[in-house]
C-alpha cells in the first residue's frame, strides 16, 4: 500500500503511520488511517480514510453497532472534510509497513 505523500503530509514533517481504527465499545473494526505527524488522533480527514467497515457519507461516524465516535466536519484551517472524533470512543493500533 502506497502513502498518500502531498501537501499536507509535508506541512506535518512527513512523518506518517497507518493505524486500524475500532470501536472503543465493542470492538468492531471502523478503517484503516494514514495519520501524518505526531500527537493524538483528534480528527480523521476523509481523504485519509482507507477501506472504510462503515458508511463515510453520513454526518456522523458511528460503527456497526450503532455507537457514535464523531461528527463530520470541515476543517476551517485547511478546508478539509472531516471527522471530529470524540474522546475515549476508538481504540488505534499501529499497523506494520510492508
Amino acid at each position: 500500500m502506497k502513502f498518500k505523500n502531498d501537501k499536507f503530509r509535508k506541512t506535518r514533517g512527513g512523518y506518517t503511520r497507518l493505524l486500524k481504527i475500532s470501536c472503543e465499545k465493542c470492538d468492531s473494526s471502523i478503517c484503516l488511517y494514514q495519520k501524518d505527524g505526531p500527537g493524538n488522533l483528534r480528527r480523521m480527514y476523509i481523504d485519509r480514510i482507507i477501506d472504510p467497515a462503515v458508511s463515510i457519507s453520513r454526518k456522523d461516524l458511528s460503527c456497526s453497532k450503532g455507537h457514535q465516535l464523531g461528527v463530520k466536519i470541515i476543517y476551517q484551517k485547511e478546508k478539509r472534510p472531516a471527522f471530529r472524533i470524540f474522546v475515549d470512543s476508538v481504540t488505534k493500533k499501529v499497523i506494520k509497513g510492508k
